[in-house]
């Protein structure tokens, strides 16, 4: 991080990553039931870095008529998941924290970008953004990721891709 702005690590601009990290990420949600539930979807992806977004219904709503922060969070843990495994390495979170500088409300449509801020071997930290439709930031989520054993995609699918 240089000047305050949010840049990934490494792009991906080689059209082989780029297409594998799409590849990775659409198979990862379409597996993501709880994303799929929520209407999370993946906007962008590469290497170390994705954007998802989801619109706030009334049945994400708490007691207070704004979004349930665990909404949110599940929102944030999506874009971290697909940030993290981009490049077909299994991934998982090791730990996060959030905060809420704002609260979302009912029909917002909700941005969240999640950018790897450092990798060094099997461990990575990202941080994800939520902002809103007028790019007021509602949550601030850090992650913590490790890589595990496996891949995303078996090399046989990606083969056909390059």
């Amino acid at each position: 991080m240089t000047d305050g702005q949010a840049e990934p690590i490494r792009e991906g601009r080689e059209p082989g990553e780029q297409a594998l990290a799409r590849s990775v990420g659409d198979h990862l949600m379409a597996r993501d039931l709880a994303a799929r539930s929520l209407g999370i979807t993946l906007a962008e992806i590469r290497p170390g870095y994705a954007r998802c977004v989801m619109t706030v219904r009334a049945d994400m709503l708490n007691g207070h008529r704004t979004l349930h922060g665990g909404m949110s969070f599940a929102l944030a843990d999506t874009a971290f998941a697909c940030a993290c495994n981009a490049r077909n390495r299994t991934t998982v979170a090791a730990g996060c924290d959030i905060v809420f500088p704002a609260a979302g409300r009912l029909g917002d449509t909700l941005i969240a970008e999640a950018v790897e801020r450092h990798l060094a071997g099997r461990s990575g930290v990202y941080d994800v953004t939520i902002t809103n439709q007028d790019g007021t930031v509602l949550a601030l989520f850090r992650g913590r990721s490790r890589q595990i054993k496996g891949i995303i995609i078996p090399h046989e699918e990606t083969a056909s891709d390059d």
